[in-house]
């Protein structure tokens, strides 16, 4: 085989490393986020609203992650001078849920890392594979850290604190999600978000010139969950 014939694929190899390194941040540059509404429960409607509020005891049992489940993240950064928020979502979430004697007794959840999404190819690429180095460390988990006492749950939302931890990018750091938990149906719909500085993760914020993102960031769910059996 000639040399020409061996180089053809180290040149496409090349080829293809450069547009990730070079041509991702090129395209983020030329992106604005689009705005998106956090994720959020509403109180129910139809003829859940009429859903009396029952004993957090009557729903003991192992709750599963069910259809329509998202969640993600939220930003902010400065591109090219202006202060923008970028959201990224993903539906590729599973998990469970336990609760025995009125309290949450177990739950995890865990997120498709690299399927995060925004409205920009070029900034998913970059923060797959520079940021949180997704191919490494395909997903990041929540787990409850210690049972929580739940309320009676109705068609209005209810606040709760849930203490966890958080593994992202191989590491795990101790947190807090502020949670509003409604019953819509025979189902819990569960919105909520955590804070977090993601130098703790072990990542550095990207500063590339044309824009710099914040330490901080809000990781984002909004879960369904149905009582199996």
């Amino acid at each position: 085989m000639d040399k020409r014939r061996l180089l053809i694929p180290l040149v496409i190899v090349v080829a293809l490393i450069a547009a990730v390194v070079i041509g991702g941040p090129l395209v983020y540059a030329a992106v604005t986020p689009k705005a998106q509404d956090p994720f959020s429960v509403t109180a129910a409607t139809g003829a859940a609203a009429s859903t009396t509020p029952r004993p957090a005891s009557a729903d003991n049992g192992t709750w599963g992650v069910a259809s329509g489940s998202q969640a993600g993240y939220t930003v902010n950064e400065v591109l090219n001078g202006k202060a923008l928020a970028v959201v990224g979502r993903t539906d590729k979430v599973t998990g469970s849920a336990s609760v025995a004697g009125g309290k949450l007794t177990g739950a995890t959840v865990t997120v498709d890392a690299g399927s995060i999404a925004t409205d920009s190819t070029g900034r998913d690429n970059y923060f797959r594979f520079t940021v949180i180095s997704a191919g490494k460390y395909p997903q990041a988990t929540f787990a409850l850290g210690a049972p929580v006492a739940l309320p009676d749950l109705g068609g209005q939302p209810v606040d709760v604190t849930v203490p966890g931890t958080l593994s992202l990018a191989g590491e795990t750091r101790s947190v807090s999600a502020d949670v509003k938990v409604v019953r819509d149906g025979d189902r819990i719909a569960a919105a909520g978000s955590i804070p977090i500085a993601v130098k703790d993760f072990g990542i550095d914020p990207p500063n590339l010139g044309f824009v710099k993102v914040e330490d901080h960031a809000l990781v984002e769910f909004r879960v369904n969950l149905a009582q199996a059996g």
